[in-house]
């Protein structure tokens, strides 16, 4: 992800990584246990995500 800008979706990791959105948010819920990402405020089908 580096030189990654702005912020992140489900849907948008979705299309990066060519997957499901299931698939999706599984893997950015492992960025976030792994304290890459994190979740911003907010929720439901506007959830963003960005660097920490």
């Amino acid at each position: 992800m580096d030189g990654f800008e702005g912020k992140l979706t489900s849907s948008k990791w979705a299309k990066i990584a060519k997957c499901s959105k299931d698939t999706a948010i599984r893997d950015i819920n492992d960025l976030i246990s792994k304290d890459i990402l994190k979740k911003e405020e907010g929720g439901g089908r506007s959830t963003s995500y960005v660097l920490k």
